[in-house]
């Protein structure tokens, strides 16, 4: 079935966009994650990449023209597949760039809310940060109500369907409403903010403001200064002396607010210093000397707090409000089980001469490579030989991929994230060293932008560093199988006859019987078992 593209609303002031260049042309075959034009913004130009598979069978937007956002930009589809249905349903494409004010006056946005705002004052909505974004939940606000705010200023730490990405204010002002509480989720277009001048009444905005989705109430600015009491039980997190940013994750935040607990006086033992959980629950309120004088009440009662005790056979337990993360990660890994006819292969490796490679590879100045890196090498040599296995199950056809494009599985706080080495191949072992430990690193700081978690063909997990000696992985859809990465194990082997002690890693492959059969399977894994046994042929 045909699928509508639209222009994507890629910034929350960007009502409009111009198709810079397109990259394919009607006829082409598209993949998900191919690169299908370059879009102007009122910001930048940006890559619009394709979030479907099909033939490019309309383009709505020529290059160079200009149209609202949501208008047909393009039309996706099986080859030849009737499309006139679609075109006659869509009106706006042909008058898009002609008559741009008559189009935004139609907007409902527009006309319900922003008609009667004050001089000065913006509404800021939920962005719409990837094509198949429909909500977004706010993990953290970055600025509180009274704050002053310039452009470029982050606002929120905004989850979407792909990644967790910054949102910065396109506007300067005061924030004068917060109008989605951490945590919560709510539709693209909802009432995220609103920002103006200081002291500005901002009440009859937020009451009248319809956008489709369900806005949560925060405290006005008037509230605020109304009721000092009340709202000084949450504790307001002071900045660091330095000026930077105070690392902590959502729920850490939170408990940190309702224990009273400046962050700036926790140190935090996760990722590059970030405050978890943990830190705040193991805080010690007495160790904050300095304080004590200013605020004798506030510190003793912090100080007399008793840990939540337990007794033995009592029920006890703790709810956690599902992240956006964990819901698309539930979704997926879901469909993928009852979908896919999962089955797995397990082969022993021999890493005694891989180990010996490693230690040489290493001694080069400024060379860092794992054991990892090496299986991902390896893995995209063997695929170049067995690309059945880079393959995606269509109903209609089986997709081969000839390029590889490796997806290496990183664990972060909050679930599971997939960053993709593209064009895997054509990287050298100190590349693709290089480049996991930077996307791995930006994936725990939730620095990764949806493009660098799209278009894998392929799959490595690798829970070795954690002791797992075997286990299997659900596939990433759409890949047709990902490999399980266990530790390397010291234990006596067989040699030549004799039992020596050698060095051995278990490999599992999980396949979908749909596309890949167990012969199949079992070549890959001997033409990787070659690759990893003997390093050198790796280099040629």
């Amino acid at each position: 079935m045909a699928i509508k593209i639209t222009m994507p609303r890629l910034s929350d002031t960007m009502t409009e966009g111009t198709v810079a260049t397109w990259l394919k042309k009607v006829g082409d075959k598209v993949s998900e994650g191919d690169i299908l034009a370059e879009i102007e913004t009122d910001k930048a130009t940006m890559e619009f990449e394709s979030f479907n598979e099909g033939t490019l069978l309309h383009i709505g937007i020529p290059e160079g023209e200009t149209a609202p956002v949501d208008s047909l930009l393009a039309i996706i589809g099986k080859e030849g597949e009737d499309i006139s249905s679609l075109l006659a349903g869509d009106s706006t494409p042909a008058k898009a760039s002609e008559a741009p004010a008559e189009i935004k006056k139609e907007e409902p946005k527009t006309t319900a809310a922003e008609a009667t705002l004050p001089k000065g004052v913006v509404v800021v909505t939920m962005p719409r940060l990837s094509d198949t974004m429909t909500e977004g939940t706010v993990a953290t606000w970055l600025k509180k109500v009274g704050d002053k705010i310039s452009e470029g200023d982050i606002l929120a730490e905004i989850e979407t369907d792909k990644a967790t990405m910054e949102f910065e204010s396109f506007n300067e002002g005061t924030l004068l409403y917060i109008g989605i509480e951490e945590g919560n989720t709510a539709p693209v277009d909802s009432l995220l903010a609103i920002i103006g001048p200081a002291g500005t009444d901002i009440s009859t905005i937020a009451a009248n403001y319809t956008a489709g989705g369900t806005s949560q109430a925060a405290p006005t600015t008037e509230e605020t200064k109304a009721a000092p009491t009340e709202t000084s039980a949450p504790v307001t997190q002071e900045a660091p002396t330095d000026g930077g940013r105070i690392l902590a994750s959502p729920l850490a935040k939170k408990i940190a607010n309702d224990k009273g607990i400046q962050l700036t006086q926790v140190k935090g033992t996760g990722e590059n210093g970030r405050i978890v959980k943990s830190d705040i629950e193991n805080f010690t309120p007495a160790a904050v000397a300095p304080q004590a004088t200013a605020a004798p009440a506030k510190t003793e009662a912090a100080a007399a707090t008793p840990k939540v005790f337990v007794p033995a056979g009592e029920v006890f337990t703790e709810e956690i409000k599902n992240s956006q993360m964990r819901k698309i990660i539930a979704k997926r890994l879901a469909e993928s089980l009852f979908t896919a006819p999962h089955y797995n292969l397990v082969i022993e490796v021999t890493m005694d001469d891989a180990m010996k490679s490693r230690a040489t590879i290493n001694s080069v100045p400024d060379t860092k490579v794992s054991f990892n890196d090496m299986v991902i090498k390896a893995c995209a040599l063997a695929l170049k030989k067995h690309p059945k296995i880079n393959s995606q199950w269509k109903e209609d056809a089986i997709i081969i991929n000839h390029h590889v494009n490796i997806g290496v599985a990183v664990a972060v706080e909050d679930g599971l994230v997939v960053p993709v080495l593209k064009f895997t191949d054509a990287m050298s072992l100190s590349q693709i060293g290089a480049s996991v430990r930077d996307l791995a690193g930006r994936a725990k700081n939730k620095k990764l932008g949806p493009a660098e978690m799209e278009g894998s063909t392929f799959t490595v997990s690798n829970l070795g560093m954690f002791g797992i000696t075997e286990f299997n992985s659900i596939i990433n859809q759409p890949n047709s199988a990902i490999l399980s990465v266990g530790a390397i194990v010291e234990k006596p082997v067989v040699k030549n006859g004799q039992i020596v002690v050698g060095n051995t890693m278990m490999l599992s492959l999980a396949c979908d019987h749909r596309t890949i059969d167990g012969a199949t399977g079992a070549q890959f894994l001997q033409t990787l078992k070659q690759y990893i046994e003997n390093p050198v042929t790796m280099l040629a």
